[in-house]
């Protein structure tokens, strides 16, 4: 699948600049074009991977480069008033090659979660191709207002986009770590999960035919509908083989390892699946009430078969809601591990999403109160009645 991945804001940047390494050093070419779009001209600094030419800065007459802060309103004007400077930075980097554009964002800071929407909508009404986005949901020791910014955003960019990707950094931050080094660890789990998924059918040329091919347009078709989506990921290491440097070196050592040699390849596909689906995905949801859902398996291609992909799909398709269950693999030679990558579309039984409508609603309540109290009109405070319905 080929991307025109847009890194907005701080978070979004980060990403976006981590999916060019990650195609780089997996040979995939998978990501046609990048670019980054920042208000904060040090962040745009600290890429490493994105080319400078690729990194635009906005906003200047209006903050100096020096970011909106924690204010996505004035994200959202600033990418009001220079829509016209990034679809003219798109345009100009061509769109003829790609399969869909992929917005990344952070929705708890100001700069990503007030313009991502506002881009999302323009380059709907521009292009024919799909614009998808993810989204990065804050955890909650970030603060209340990082909380309330993510509660208004999310609702407005799936309303404005093909398909809504969250992903929860408070599901997967782990207990200990400072958030600087969480923002690395789940950077890294959002991209491996992605890579494999947006890599499918782009080095075939090179791998060999898998057994049933997972294309673009496979992808394209489970996205349809809109709505949100989320991705289950799990692998296996495979055992040595006999004989081996490795396998000698730590027989010598009498080191025990936990053998699967025993597992067929059906058998591991199966159990790689239900470990995907029952596991921790990029955000907590009732599986079951997914619309639609899409199976991955990567690895070496002597370690795929149909059987055991035909089996999974029909596991998936006994637990969600929906009928259009597809699957396929990715063949990668040499590899050491199997993968299995679950993509569900159209879930609608997300705790952490209702929550947020939640906190949303209650602060749009008090925000009305106040400026009861004070005399100001509630409309001029804060335009909330559209972004604010709840999704489902």
């Amino acid at each position: 699948m080929k991307l025109f991945v847009i890194g907005y804001g701080q978070a979004g940047g980060r990403i976006a600049d981590l999916f060019v390494e990650y195609d780089k050093r997996t040979g995939q070419h998978s990501i046609e074009r990048a670019m980054c779009i920042n208000t904060a001209k040090a962040d745009l600094m600290g890429l490493k991977n994105i080319p400078m030419e690729d990194r635009v800065l906005i906003g200047q007459s209006i903050v100096k480069g020096h970011g909106v802060g924690a204010d996505n309103e004035l994200g959202a004007k600033i990418a009001t008033d220079e829509i016209y400077t990034m679809q003219s930075a798109i345009d100009k980097r061509g769109t003829h090659k790609i399969d869909a554009f992929l917005i990344v964002a952070g929705l708890g800071g100001g700069t990503g979660s007030g313009g991502a929407p506002v881009l999302a909508r323009r380059l709907k009404t521009l292009y024919s191709e799909p614009v998808y986005a993810l989204g990065l949901l804050p955890a909650k020791e970030e603060g209340g207002l990082y909380t309330l910014n993510a509660a208004r955003s999310f609702m407005t960019l799936a309303k404005e986009v093909d398909n809504l990707f969250l992903f929860d950094n408070e599901l997967w931050k782990k207990g200990g770590e400072t958030l600087e080094d969480a923002y690395a660890s789940m950077n890294d789990e959002v991209v491996r999960r992605f890579g494999i998924l947006i890599g499918a059918g782009e080095r075939l040329e090179r791998s060999g035919v898998g057994q049933l091919v997972v294309d673009t347009s496979e992808i394209i078709n489970t996205l349809k509908g809109g709505g949100i989506s989320v991705i289950g990921y799990a692998r296996e290491e495979l055992p040595l083989k006999s004989g081996t440097f490795s396998n000698i070196i730590s027989s010598l050592f009498k080191r025990k390892k936990v053998s699967i040699e025993t597992l067929d390849a059906t058998t591991r596909i199966t159990s790689l699946v239900r470990r995907a689906v029952m596991g921790r995905l990029t955000l907590q949801c009732d599986v079951g009430s997914a619309e639609r859902a899409l199976v991955l398996l990567a690895g070496p291609p002597g370690e795929l078969n149909r059987k055991g992909i035909d089996r999974a799909k029909v596991w998936i398709e006994d637990m969600i809601d929906g009928t259009e269950v597809r699957g396929g693999d990715y063949p990668i030679p040499n590899s050491r591990y199997v993968a299995a990558v679950v993509l569900l579309s159209g879930v609608s039984e997300i705790p952490r999403v209702k929550e947020l409508q939640k906190l949303a609603v209650d602060a749009q309540d008090s925000i009305k109160e106040v400026a009861s109290k004070s005399g100001k009109k509630y409309d001029k405070l804060m335009d909330t009645d559209e972004s604010l319905r709840p999704l489902f």
